[in-house]
Formats: structure tokens, sequence, C-alpha cells
């Protein structure tokens, strides 16, 4: 989804910014003085690369675009998401595409598809922010099933969510047995900068029953445009907000596993240099657009391998970009 327009001057983005980082700086001039080595975001995370290869383009007659969530699939691929109801499934390494598979509700109708896990069966667990909804589908597209949703998280007036503000982010924690879904925005009569995230237990027959809720407090003004488990059970959390003239603010932060207490506690991790990239619209670093996909790939040397897509809106002045990063949490 689009981040809602953000009434926030352009003084006190540049400051937040400055203050408390996003996802990439302002230009190479910062790269220029002491500090971390050249496309290091942060002690803790390296920037190794991106790709536009997948802009503006069509697989099987399918616009390969609106990218909202990835994650590892079977048999070496990699499964991405569009939130105009597709999934696709690429080569890990090289990103192309190999499949495309519709996806659509009871009724037969498309879904503003955002959150996505591939469960240890083959099937695809995907959340959708219209009602909010997980569902369950086959590895061939077939709709298998619905998870039980609590009546406050619905939206309104049947529940407290904002339209298109609810289910953006799915995980499965390590183990498979914790399912979760982060809300993007904040509940009506909740704090502005307080989300909730919403658990699932497996039972022994394999299906998903409620769990635990959780809180996590954003950044102000930014919503959770996606969440993904670390290989310890921890949280990366994808923050992201727009200003029409100034562009995106992405930021990255990690938070506590799960089951310590119902507040997630949050540190930011990432500050990243442009690589050169270029953007077709205002941004505060070329490299940044409407980030909302992200997912563990792999490790190796002690770092987590992540990558992370944008949701291009099929808009001309927004890109599909895949980032590769390496993680230290």
């Amino acid at each position: 989804m689009r981040p809602r327009m953000l009434r926030t001057s352009l003084a006190t983005l540049t400051a937040g910014l400055a203050a408390a980082g996003c996802l990439v700086a302002a230009g190479p001039a910062a790269a220029a003085h002491d500090g971390p080595p050249r496309h290091a975001c942060s002690p803790a995370v390296s920037l190794t690369g991106y790709s536009d290869a997948l802009d503006k383009t069509t697989y099987d007659g399918t616009y390969v675009g609106n990218l909202s969530a990835l994650a590892p699939d079977r048999r070496g691929a990699l499964a991405a998401l569009s939130d105009r109801s597709s999934l696709f499934r690429l080569d890990a390494r090289t990103l192309k595409p190999r499949d495309v598979i519709p996806l659509a509700d009871e009724n037969g109708a498309a879904l503003d598809a955002e959150g996505l896990v591939v469960d240890r069966d083959g099937t695809y667990l995907v959340s959708s922010e219209t009602e909010p909804s997980v569902r369950r589908y086959s590895h061939t597209g077939e709709l298998l099933g619905r998870l039980p949703v609590p009546d406050d998280l619905r939206t309104a007036p049947e529940g407290r969510a904002r339209a298109n503000g609810s289910f953006e982010g799915l995980t499965l924690l390590p183990g498979g047995r914790t399912l979760l879904a982060s809300m993007e925005y904040p509940l009506d009569g909740d704090p502005a900068d307080l989300v909730r995230f919403q658990t699932w237990q497996r039972t022994r027959h394999g299906d998903f029953r409620l769990g635990a809720q959780y809180t996590y407090r954003t950044d102000p003004g930014l919503g959770v445009s996606e969440v993904t488990a670390t290989p310890d059970g921890r949280l990366l959390v994808l923050e992201r907000g727009f200003t029409a003239g100034v562009g995106n603010t992405v930021r990255l932060h990690l938070a506590d596993r799960p089951g310590r207490g119902t507040a997630l506690p949050k540190r930011l991790l990432a500050d990243c240099p442009a690589l050169g990239a270029t953007a077709e619209q205002p941004q505060p670093s070329p490299l940044l657009d409407n980030f909302e996909g992200m997912a563990v790939t792999g490790r190796s040397g002690g770092r987590t391998d992540v990558l992370v897509v944008s949701d291009d809106n099929q808009n001309d002045v927004q890109t599909t970009r895949f980032l590769r990063l390496r993680v230290r949490v």
C-alpha cells in the first residue's frame, strides 16, 4: 500500500533524519568523513547491492511490481507477493521470475495482499489489510482456509482498525509454532505511535489458534510496513512514511523476541549509502523508495543476509527495487 501522506515540514523531517537515522543517507558526502567503511550502513549493517532489473517488467502477461512481501520458498526459489493478487516465484540468486500464481478470496475477488509466509508444508499464508485476514493457499494458489482474527483488529465499523492500515507484515518465528502479523497503523483510540502485533499458535493438528497480542512503538509519523523473524526469534521491523515533495523515510529496527512481556522494545539498526542509485521523484537519498517486503535469505560469517523490496504502486515515479543487506543482530 502507498503510505499515507505525512503533513511534516521539510525542516522537521530533515532534523528527524539527522537525529534518528533512516535506511539510507542523503548523499555521498557522508562517506567522505571518517567512520564506517564504504557501503556500511552502521556497525551492524552493510549494504551489499541493489537491483532494479524487474522494474516495469512483465512475466507471462502479468505486471511484475506492486511487491509487498518476500519469503524464502522451496527448491531454491523466493516467493514475492504483489498486492494486486499475484504471487511470483523468483530465482533466489538472479531474482528472475520462474512462475506466477493468481490469488483470490472466497468469492473469487482479488486481494489487497500485504504479508507472506511459506509454511513448512509448502503452503502459503497471506495477509490482507482490508478486512483484515490471513488466508492459507496451496502451492498452486488454491484457497485452503482462513485464520481467526480478533474483533478489535478488524477494520471499522466492525473493529477499530483503519482501512488499509491493518495486517501489513507477516512472519513465522523459528521452530514454526508461532505466526505473527504486524498492524501498519494504530487502532482507533490507541496512542499515535502504538501498533499491535497479533500472534497465532500452531496446534497439534497443524492449524493455528489465536495467541498473545503485543504492542510496538513506532517512530513519529511512521507506520510498520514489514516484519520478519531473525534466526534467533527477534524481529526485524521496517518502518516507513512518505511526504510529498520530500520522499520516503525508511528505518530498519530490531525488536525483542515476542514472549518477554507484552511490549516489544526496539533499537535502530541502519543508515546506508546510496551506491549510485537514482530516483524518479524527490528522495532524502536516491536509493530510497516505498520499501514494503523483507526476508531473511541466509547466514554467513556471523551475519544475517536480508533482502528488501519496494512496492512501486505501478507508478512511473516509483521503482521496483531490491536491496541486499548483511545484518549482525
